[in-house]
């Protein structure tokens, strides 16, 4: 078995976070790992999630299982090609101060992954960039009206908060 995680602290309360995670819909918007998802975030249900394949830029589609669905503190799901690898990926979400110590990881099983160190440092670093991302969608929705996308955010754009600010906020709008 092998886990691979990134955790960070939001500077917003673990709802509001969680209310960005659990909006499938809405991932194209903001969110570097999965470029479009969809489906019922329910336990027993399956959804649907579009990513990018560092290694070769194809986009890899995967409908994992959703297991845990604890609003405002763990969102985990299951997915697997038998026999080959599976993967068990989690948000762990707990109030820290005045925001959200999150918590994302994935662990792997199976026959590949004795073999798939490459995989493992791309996951890591994807992990990273989505954190990031969700990092400051809670902290900007506010200032975007209900109905109007959230602003894009895509990992090279990741640099600092107040660079983002600049470049995302409507015209207009004071950072």
């Amino acid at each position: 078995m092998k886990t691979v995680s990134a955790t960070i602290e939001i500077a917003a309360p673990p709802m509001a976070v969680w209310t960005v995670l659990t909006d499938l819909s809405r991932y194209p918007e903001w969110n570097p790992l999965f470029r479009e998802a969809s489906g019922e975030v329910a336990v027993g249900k399956r959804i649907m999630l579009k990513s990018v394949r560092p290694a070769n830029g194809r986009i890899m589609t995967v409908k994992p299982k959703v297991t845990v669905v604890e609003p405002g503190a763990e969102l985990r799901w299951v997915a697997s090609v038998p026999g080959i690898m599976s993967g068990e990926h989690s948000f762990t979400l707990r109030p820290a101060g005045d925001g959200t110590h999150l918590v994302q990881s994935e662990s792997f099983r199976g026959l590949l992954v004795p073999f798939s160190a490459k995989t493992f440092a791309s996951a890591e670093a994807s992990f990273r960039a989505l954190n990031e991302a969700l990092n400051y969608v809670p902290r900007q929705a506010n200032r975007f009206a209900p109905g109007r996308p959230y602003p894009v955010v895509w990992p090279d754009q990741l640099t600092s908060a107040p660079e983002l600010d600049q470049r995302t906020l409507p015209a207009g709008q004071p950072p």
